[in-house]
């Protein structure tokens, strides 16, 4: 019998990079995610008064002042709690979410127009904030939250208000020309088409990276638990838009797009110009690495043949954020960066590192270890390496929680909010949990 000396060598560094992972590691992340984390913030972040949470958490774990409520913060929530009690099995859990829910289902749920509104005050009111009153974003966490907790629940009132909100969005955000997802939305679900008058860093009327995957992100959950044609259907369409036409040739993302998928480039302008347009023009390594997990879940999924090609693709957008987006000093991902006209090397305009890409770039560094063990990136050891910067400038060892930025460069960040309407659980709550998952998967192969 001829021995498969590529496999032994694969079966050799498995074992390796297995070593590595003990239970009391394993135990590191289940803890963080658990105490360090979401009983830190729940039940403090119910609102019990008017419903839903609370938006601003302080770097202490009490109240903050902000009072309104965002769609995506709402649902983020929900989806953590319901994930939680999967997870640990604690009713505790399962009541936060279902207090979420009850905020989604009754007051964030436009019942006149459909959709789920962007913001309400705390008492429920739906305010306008921008130009959208909705936005395909929103509405994509609220289908994610609810796919969760019917998972958890097996209420069939969720699921249908989930159907419902795909449908909505079908009808309304789905584009039946260039295929995807309009992003900003009137509040009767009428696109926002963008005219000569809106300011040029604006992102009104555009079509864009991120809603994109995270609809993709909310279908797979929302497949996960029904099995419909039209919702694999989409799914597919957007993992292929993302995969075959978002990501570029530098394995990277454009972020911004017109209707027909053009991307919104200032490349031909001055510095000045481009720095301006930072929002709409750069490399996000914190996206890129995020998207190349939300691309391998997705094709999984729905069982495409070619999962493979996308695990690659997904593969080259990590390496491409490591050599240029992580700091080899100190550690982390830095928040963007540049490739100017002429240059052949990108240039970082923007050193700050936030902390969902850092919490991103642990469980996918993971998943690239278990699925290119020999490969001479080593991803246990960039790991390993940005587990520590993450422990030392991300995380609070006096009060829990994460912080917003990197401590190492906003040292300023420690007394911040620890939850504010964009950061919540959700994050953090994943990776950690994912991570945990991840681990257990290497010891066992050990």
């Amino acid at each position: 019998m001829k021995i498969n000396t590529l496999l032994i060598a694969v079966l050799i560094t498995v074992s390796v990079q297995a070593q590595k992972v003990s239970k009391k590691l394993i135990d590191q992340f289940d803890n963080d995610a658990k105490e360090g984390l979401i009983d830190k913030w729940y039940p403090l972040a119910l609102d019990k008064e008017d419903g839903g949470y609370y938006t601003d958490i302080t770097y202490d774990f009490k109240l903050g002042d902000t009072k309104e409520k965002m769609i995506v913060t709402q649902a983020r929530q929900v989806w953590v709690t319901s994930k939680a009690y999967k997870e640990y099995g604690d009713e505790k859990y399962l009541a936060c979410a279902a207090h979420g829910y009850e905020f989604l289902k009754d007051v964030m749920w436009d019942k006149k127009h459909g959709g789920f509104h962007t913001w309400v005050n705390k008492q429920g009111k739906p305010i306008k904030k921008s130009y959208e009153a909705k936005t395909a974003y929103g509405n994509a966490f609220a289908i994610y939250a609810l796919a969760a907790y019917y998972e958890v629940s097996h209420d069939e009132e969720v699921l249908e208000l989930a159907k419902k909100t795909f449908m909505w969005l079908e009808e309304h955000s789905h584009d039946k020309t260039y295929k995807g997802y309009f992003q900003h939305m009137q509040i009767d679900g009428t696109p926002i088409v963008r005219t000569e008058d809106i300011p040029s860093t604006s992102d009104a009327g555009y079509k864009d990276q991120n809603s994109s995957i995270h609809l993709m992100e909310a279908f797979t959950e929302l497949y996960n638990v029904w099995k419909d044609d039209l919702v694999k259907e989409r799914l597919n369409e957007l993992l292929l838009i993302i995969r075959d036409t978002i990501i570029n040739d530098h394995y990277s993302m454009d972020l911004f797009f017109t209707p027909d998928w053009k991307p919104v480039s200032f490349r031909n302008e001055s510095k000045e110009v481009i720095n301006k347009h930072f929002y709409l023009d750069h490399v996000s390594f914190g996206h890129d690495v995020e998207t190349a997990y939300l691309m391998l879940e997705a094709s999984e999924a729905i069982g495409r043949e070619d999962t493979e090609k996308t695990l690659e693709i997904g593969k080259r957008m990590v390496d491409h954020s490591l050599k240029t987006g992580l700091d080899t000093d100190k550690g982390g991902f830095y928040e963007g960066g540049y490739y100017f006209k002429g240059d052949k090397e990108l240039t970082i305009t923007n050193f700050e590192k936030n902390w969902w890409a850092q919490a991103e770039g642990l469980n996918t560094l993971l998943i690239l270890t278990r699925m290119y063990p020999d490969d001479s990136m080593n991803y246990y050891s960039k790991f390993e390496n940005l587990w520590k910067y993450t422990q030392k400038y991300m995380m609070d060892a006096k009060y829990g929680g994460w912080y917003s930025w990197g401590a190492d460069v906003r040292p300023e960040v420690k007394k911040e909010l620890k939850g504010h309407v964009w950061k919540t659980t959700y994050h953090n709550f994943r990776a950690l949990i994912n991570c945990k998952h991840q681990l257990e998967m290497l010891l066992k192969n050990e």
